[in-house]
């Protein structure tokens, strides 16, 4: 029985190694076969298919990125398939293989070919997260690609997150792509040396079911940071801000090239649609803050001299000019909705930047890489602080910070602040330029700005999360004026000061019901507290001492509470319903406000809105307060 086992193994050894030998002769022989092709114009897919016919083998290629239909003036009489393939392929970048019967068609390897080396310059990497813009939650094994070289890419990991490396310096759109989601673009994407690159890709799901679908990729640029928001908004990007003339690293100037809104040179307010600038409200990771400007409301109200946000910390943010969703409340004319990004998970980085405006000191890095946790922290001030001596009439000074802590089952904590500091000097004219009591009057200003808070973000499922978060604002002003007599005396004619606290509290569950309904519902606790003294001499010019005009403190507290729904009736046609309620406890005075807007998407460059809401200011709390000492 072992010797016929033996003997049927052996027959079959023999039988394998015939064929194999068979197989390889005529893989040599195809080889050795030669090809003639006698044409002044054929295409390449033309060539592919005479040189299949004469040979016997098979041609294998990516037709999206080979240009298969160029025209090319082809002569080749008796050639074998390498020397074929050589020719046809010369100049476009691509190589072959041949592997059995097939002939495989490829890009070059870079590392072959030194000039195209990328070691020989300067590259970065490209980090970031895909995430579904409706819910927030990561999106796993999405492909990642840079568009203007696809072979440059991946895919995200069991967390969303990508990485390019190895990236030459320079600007670049970023693409990702799911299947069950539309392409997204983020575009213009800036790789420079110094520093890693992290982007946050959102994706919208696709709302139709087809058997077959023809995928393009969409590039928004008036796409908006919250998903919520569908008409009158537009994502500002930083990156803009520092690109663009006048822009200062400032968003609220650059807004002011926006239709319907207008701004000026000296300053950052911004009139929108005829609306006070005073009436725009200022959000920094969720909450309202007092405006994040240096010297703001000295020349006028709602704006100011340089943003305290420096462009180190701060992220891709939302400019709304109207028909704001029901979770933007206390806003007439429009709204800054800016945000902080996270620091670097992976690596430690540091910049220093001097210019004209200002001196950056930054620094980001990982807390603890395992977790994911890190930090990011940037100070600045002005370059005319470095000055000796007490001549300089501005100085300035801000700090802002974010540590983010990721957790396996608790959720992402993150503690924020940013802090303002402003100083500002006006001395008297000399003698001989005196013409106005203005002339004559010297006096100084001291602004402080604090704002912070912990903000918590908490994963249900993979269509549900809550965020919450607890936070604080302080501003105070200090003005003192004083008026120079004729004889040389120093007169004091107005002592000002106003300090504001405010205790926020806010929270709001977002749901993705299916690909076709979002809705996002919250509620906001405001305590609001005040402290003012206001001293000023009643007849100005006349050398008068001052005296007390006004002077109190206060307190009350704002509820508010909204509930806002994104409905995608088709891929093209999409509306958001939302209301909004306040309730002040001061006046015990109650505001429902609606907000609708419908959009039709016409094609991928134009699109057509329709929006309502009603909308409602609150003043300052020392308005409802104060009352003047007679």
């Amino acid at each position: 029985m072992n010797r016929i086992n033996t003997k049927k193994r052996a027959g079959k050894l023999a039988i394998f190694l015939f064929f194999t030998f068979l197989s390889l002769t005529t893989v040599a022989q195809n080889k050795e076969k030669k090809i003639t092709i006698q044409n002044k114009k054929i295409s390449l897919k033309e060539a592919f298919a005479q040189i299949e016919t004469q040979t016997g083998y098979s041609i294998a290629y990516e037709q999206s990125k080979l240009d298969i239909e160029k025209k090319h003036s082809l002569s080749l009489k008796n050639v074998t398939v390498d020397k074929a393939m050589t020719q046809l392929l010369k100049g476009t970048g691509y190589a072959y293989k041949i592997k059995g019967y097939h002939i495989i068609i490829s890009l070059q390897d870079n590392k072959q070919n030194p000039a195209n080396n990328d070691t020989q310059k300067l590259t970065q990497t490209i980090r970031g997260i895909v995430v579904d813009s409706k819910t927030n939650t990561p999106i796993e094994y999405a492909s990642v690609c840079i568009t203007e070289d696809p072979s440059r890419g991946g895919s995200t990991d069991e967390r969303g997150n990508f990485r390019i490396n190895n990236v030459p310096v320079g600007r670049y759109n970023i693409q990702a792509t799911f299947m069950g989601y539309r392409s997204s673009i983020i575009t213009e994407v800036s790789v420079t040396s110094s520093k890693e690159v992290f982007i946050e890709i959102p994706m919208d799901e696709n709302v139709q079911d087809l058997a077959e679908v023809l995928v393009k990729p969409e590039i928004k640029k008036d796409r908006t940071v919250n998903p919520m928001a569908i008409t009158g908004g537009r994502m500002i990007s930083i990156e803009e801000a520092s690109r663009f003339a006048n822009g200062f690293d400032d968003p609220a100037r650059l807004s002011s090239a926006f239709a319907g809104v207008a701004g000026d040179v000296g300053t950052n307010a911004v009139a929108i649609r005829g609306n006070a600038p005073q009436f725009t409200q200022w959000r920094l990771e969720g909450i309202e803050i007092p405006n994040p400007t240096h010297f703001a409301d000295l020349s006028g109200l709602g704006g100011g001299f340089l943003s305290g946000l420096s462009t180190q910390v701060i992220g891709n943010s939302d400019f709304y000019n109207g028909a704001f969703p029901a979770e933007y409340s206390n806003a007439l004319s429009g709204v800054f909705d800016m945000h902080l990004r996270n620091g670097n998970n992976q690596k430690y980085e540091h910049a220093f930047q001097i210019g004209l405006m200002g001196i950056d000191l930054a620094s980001e890095g990982p807390i603890n890489k395992k977790r994911g946790s890190s930090y990011l922290i940037n100070y600045r001030f002005s370059t005319t602080s470095l000055a000796s001596g007490n001549d300089i009439n501005l100085k300035y000074q801000d700090l802002a910070f974010k540590l983010n802590f990721p957790t396996r089952k608790a959720g992402t904590f993150s503690i924020w602040g940013l802090g303002l500091i402003d100083r500002n000097k006006a001395e008297v004219l000399d003698r001989s330029e005196w013409e106005t009591m203005g002339d004559r009057s010297s006096g100084s200003n001291k602004l402080d700005k604090l704002a912070g808070g912990l903000t918590h973000k908490y994963v249900i499922n993979e269509n549900t999360y809550i965020r919450s978060s607890l936070s604080a604002t302080y501003s105070k002003d200090h003005s003192l004026v004083n008026l120079q007599t004729d004889d040389g005396t120093i007169v004091q004619v107005g002592d000002i000061q106003n300090s504001r606290w405010n205790f926020v509290f806010n929270s709001y569950l977002n749901k993705k019901f299916s690909s076709r309904h979002t809705n996002r519902t919250g509620i906001t606790i405001t305590e609001l507290k005040y402290d003012l003294d206001y001293k000023v001499s009643p007849y100005f010019g006349l050398n008068q001492p001052m005296e007390q005009l006004s002077k109190g403190s206060g307190e009350s507290t704002v509820f508010s509470a909204y509930s806002s729904s994104v409905i995608n009736l088709s891929n093209n046609l999409t509306t958001s319903l939302g209301v909004t309620g306040q309730y002040f406890t001061l006046n015990k005075n109650w505001s429902i406000e609606p907000r609708v807007a419908l959009k039709w998407e016409i094609n991928p460059a134009h699109s057509l809105a329709v929006a309502y809401g009603l909308h409602s200011h609150r003043e300052r709390l020392d308005y409802y307060f104060v009352e003047q000492i007679i």
